[in-house]
């Protein structure tokens, strides 16, 4: 009785990581990623653990202090600004899910400025 209860357990959490293909919200927190903006020319790449996240854009690394707010909205702050824009706070809204992909919305905190774009997961 123990195993089977163990074992329900198990795949409870299997089946709520994958979603008909999809990966889990939760699974977009750590990992490497590939970030496409709308022109489809921008592209840059990143790899974030729950709390940090390294961009590599035309060879050049930033660092950024990563805040969830919650499951589909975090908050980026440059670890060592240069400028004015590079301490204001970057909010990322996801919006959708498919596959190893997430769609998104993204904006500096009081501006008019927005962003959107894709980011597929590449590895954990």
């Amino acid at each position: 009785m123990r195993y089977l209860w163990v074992f329900g357990i198990v795949l409870t959490v299997t089946l709520s990581c994958v979603k008909n293909g999809n990966i889990h919200v939760d699974e977009l927190k750590k990992g490497s990623f590939k970030t496409t903006l709308e022109d489809k020319e921008t592209v840059s790449y990143a790899m974030r653990n729950d709390s940090i996240q390294i961009e590599d854009f035309n060879g050049i690394k930033d660092t950024f202090n990563i805040k969830w707010i919650d499951q589909f909205e975090y908050v980026l702050v440059k670890r060592h600004p240069k400028t004015m824009l590079d301490s204001t706070p970057f909010h990322v809204k996801i919006t959708g899910i498919k596959n190893n992909t997430y769609t998104f919305s993204a904006y500096y905190k009081g501006s008019n400025f927005k962003q959107k774009g894709k980011a597929e997961k590449l590895a954990e």
